[in-house]
């Protein structure tokens, strides 16, 4: 990551700080304070719901949630997150700029722009280059607003965690799972880059951190 940064950026890794954030190192204790999904394993042809929680979700998942908290402690307004497998567009910086100030425009008070996804619903256009996204997973890039990430805590995601790929997009579309839509309901206005500017390395090349660990609870 430091080799693929812009200088630009003002960069903080989540290695530097302390906190359960590496699934496979999680131990007994190390989640006191946080709650896991109630009712996360359900009866469902998709295969990531009928399975328990697994350890590397939740250090994901922590991890996101720190990086959140950490935000509101700067003074700063807009906050960029990216895991560590990913790779970004030639001229990054230069069309996420431009990305930024067309949108700013159109709609200042956007909360949250996907940079990298994979889209699983159909999306709405809104200016070229950019859209309403559909229900969508993953979170290996994006943006928040200060007000959007004031949002995103203030739904103590903490309590209740779960894959971050199925908690953003249940807060700016009607989740399929009703027992999610309760529990977060809609309060992120959401757009994405299409095509991305932040692309996630293939499973084949990088591995994966989430589904290479084990089930919580064994």
């Amino acid at each position: 990551m430091r080799s693929i940064l812009p200088p630009q950026l003002d960069v903080h890794y989540t290695s530097d700080w302390d906190g359960p954030m590496d699934g496979a190192s999680i131990a007994e204790g190390d989640l006191e304070g946080y709650g896991l999904f109630p009712t996360w394993q359900i009866e469902s042809d998709n295969e990531f719901w009928r399975r328990p929680l697994k350890l590397g979700e939740i250090g994901c998942a922590v991890s996101h949630w720190l990086c959140w908290q950490r935000s509101l402690e700067s003074s700063d307004h807009l906050f960029l997150y990216l895991e560590d497998d990913v790779e970004l567009a030639d001229g990054f910086l230069v069309k996420l700029n431009d990305i930024l100030a067309r949108l700013t425009a159109f709609d200042p008070q956007w909360d949250l722009l996907y940079l990298g996804r994979h889209s699983k619903a159909p999306d709405q256009p809104a200016l070229p280059g950019i859209v309403r996204p559909g229900y969508s997973w993953c979170a290996h890039g994006y943006m928040l607003t200060r007000r959007g990430v004031e949002k995103v805590v203030g739904t103590r995601f903490d309590r209740d965690l779960m894959p971050v790929d199925e908690f953003l997009p249940a807060l700016y579309v009607d989740h399929e799972r009703e027992g999610i839509r309760q529990r977060y309901p809609k309060v992120l206005n959401a757009y994405a880059v299409d095509p991305s500017l932040v692309i996630d390395l293939p499973r084949s090349i990088w591995g994966t951190d989430t589904e290479d660990s084990a089930f919580i609870g064994r």
